[in-house]
């Protein structure tokens, strides 16, 4: 870190730019401002595709269900209802016309296992957010460490007038990878623990929708509507 070693020649150490300061950092700033990069196209992205209309578009569900509930659908119309849509919840829903009129065992398995593969999509990168969040300080922390080394060999070798405001000029540089770091890990967490949240809100979501969509296109839900229509048609009649 040379910005260190002239810290340390050099007690009056003159006033910087940010980007002459991170400059100074030395060359661990490099993966910490890419870690903040990659963080910031992760945050763009999620934000984007974790949208509510774009995994679980209430228009979509409450007319589908609709339907459903009152025979306005068989199963290809509503199998191609759902492939005709891109949002994710369309695809459990798929899942579940595909086991059209078997048990509701069935059909509760199918929709938990596409629920599942859907998790895995909206859970997407947020793994890369939390190492983020992770390793940015323990870099900066690193890169501290290795200045501040460098900063207390300089003053080893140097007379014994001035030491004192070399070391506090060098350790002022080495610690600006730590600053750095941390202003990158946090913003990393708070992002990653939102969007776990997020992520946990629409998979319930989903969970519930996919639980109605079993009631209506299993074996026993098929009957009790056919049975119900039965009986009301007989008191009409009556």
């Amino acid at each position: 870190m040379s910005a260190i070693l002239a810290a340390a020649a050099n007690p009056a150490v003159p006033t910087r730019s940010m980007f002459e300061s991170l400059l100074a950092g030395g060359p661990l700033m490099f993966p910490i401002l890419l870690a903040s990069f990659v963080m910031f196209l992760i945050v763009f992205e999620r934000l984007i595709s974790l949208r509510r209309g774009r995994v679980i578009p209430r228009l979509f569900i409450e007319r589908f269900l609709l339907q459903l509930r009152e025979g306005a659908l068989d199963r290809n119309e509503a199998l191609e209802r759902c492939e005709d849509e891109s949002c994710h919840v369309a695809r459990v829903f798929a899942a579940g016309i595909r086991k059209w009129g078997k048990s509701a065992v069935e059909v509760e398995q199918a929709v938990l296992d596409e629920g599942e593969r859907i998790a895995n999509v909206l859970r997407r990168n947020l793994r890369v957010l939390n190492g983020v969040s992770t390793v940015s300080p323990l870099l900066g922390l690193l890169g501290t460490v290795w200045g501040m080394i460098q900063a207390f060999n300089v003053v080893a070798s140097s007379p014994a007038t001035g030491r004192a405001e070399m070391l506090a000029g060098g350790i002022s540089v080495a610690l600006i990878t730590t600053a750095t770091g941390l202003l990158v890990a946090i913003p990393a967490l708070i992002s990653y623990l939102y969007f776990v949240g997020r992520v946990d809100s629409l998979i319930m979501e989903i969970d519930h929708f996919g639980q109605e969509l079993v009631s209506l296109v299993s074996h026993e839900g098929l009957e009790d509507r056919k049975s119900t229509r039965l009986t009301i048609a007989r008191r009409k009649a009556a």
